[in-house]
């Protein structure tokens, strides 16, 4: 993460990385040992990526798109269902019967909301925003990515202003505990 350009180009890379981790996930059988990397590490990445999304992105297409407050919501409402994914998964075994599907309904989900925000979100806000205002954009996404979060807490606010004062403490306890464990390592 934290890849540069403007905020639809810093994104779109994200959106990349986590497909290709996804590839990998899905080339490897069900309950395979080195599932649990992968899926922390797509945990991870989506985390970090969400978090970013909530503090900036979100904000500016309410200001800026018009009908953004629903475009918003909706996206965020994503956000919240595949973080409840994540913990759910962070909390399995590989061998779990409902590691699997759950992973599944994970992949789908992104998926979608990958080609919701490529396809309507971003040629959106790339008509309503100066390439500054994108660049801009873009820097705030990476500095966000690098102070976030990297567990999933479904339960923590994912709206400005409580999600900017709340979260890079939850990133910092979250990459003690990474150290400390070698979650992400691999």
């Amino acid at each position: 993460m934290g890849h540069g350009g403007n905020v639809i180009e810093e994104l779109e890379a994200d959106h990349r990385e986590v497909e290709e981790l996804f590839s990998r996930i899905e080339a490897l059988p069900t309950g395979d040992i080195g599932l649990r990397g992968l899926v922390d590490q797509v945990t991870i990445e989506l985390v970090r990526h969400s978090v970013a999304e909530e503090q900036y992105l979100y904000p500016a297409v309410r200001e800026h798109v018009e009908g953004g407050d629903e475009l918003a919501d909706k996206e965020i409402a994503e956000h919240a269902e595949a973080e409840k994914l994540m913990k759910k998964l962070e909390q399995m075994r590989v061998d779990d019967a409902q590691f699997h599907p759950t992973l599944q309904k994970l992949m789908e989900g992104v998926d979608t909301h990958v080609r919701d925000e490529e396809g309507q979100l971003f040629p959106r806000l790339r008509q309503v925003c100066t390439p500054e205002a994108l660049d801009e954009l873009g820097d705030k996404i990476r500095r966000a990515k690098a102070m976030a979060p990297t567990r999933p807490h479904p339960s923590a606010p994912d709206t400005p202003p409580a999600n900017k004062l709340l979260a890079p403490g939850a990133g910092l306890v979250d990459r003690v505990r990474d150290f400390v464990t070698g979650r992400g390592k691999s």
